[in-house]
């Protein structure tokens, strides 16, 4: 595989690979380094990228698994230190923005457990099938739907209590 066949594949990937890290690492900073960190873990491995039937798939793959090991070192108990030290000033800022619903339910989805925050971000904001989550995740297709539903179900409830708070 040659650079432009490399550039091809991968470059349209570059937003999902964004958006999941973020998800996962919350960290703007932390997002961008684990994409560019992959970038180069499927470039040094590109030969292995034309074995697989869905490169897309692949490079999801790499990346929740990259963002998850980085969650469990070290370093990431101190960058979530930093991180919790500076959300309360941001917090202020995103409840101004909570009118807003879709950032609402974004807000939502933080406080969801991490499968399930996977699960609703790879089907609802990425659109992928069952069948390919249950890959991604290496999991089965009805524990992913059973997340997903509970994830959904937990939205929605927050998203009642919060419109309809205070009306009986």
């Amino acid at each position: 595989m040659d650079r432009n066949e490399f550039i091809t594949i991968v470059m349209p990937l570059k937003d999902k690979l964004y958006r999941l890290a973020k998800r996962i690492l919350v960290s703007k900073d932390e997002a961008e380094d684990a994409v560019q960190e992959i970038f180069m873990k499927l470039w040094k491995g590109k030969q292995q990228i034309e074995n697989y039937k869905s490169p897309e798939a692949f490079a999801i793959t790499m990346t929740k698994n990259y963002c998850l090991d980085r969650l469990k070192s070290k370093q990431a108990s101190n960058l979530k230190i930093v991180h919790s030290n500076y959300q309360t000033s941001e917090n202020i800022e995103r409840n101004i923005e909570a009118n807003d619903g879709v950032e609402l339910v974004f807000q939502i989805m933080e406080t969801l457990p991490e499968q399930q925050k996977l699960v609703l971000q790879l089907r609802d904001v990425e659109q992928f099938e069952f069948s390919e989550i249950a890959k991604m995740l290496e999991s089965n297709e009805t524990a992913i739907r059973v997340a997903l539903s509970r994830a959904r179900k937990t939205v929605r409830d927050e998203m009642i209590k919060k419109y309809n708070y205070g009306i009986s």
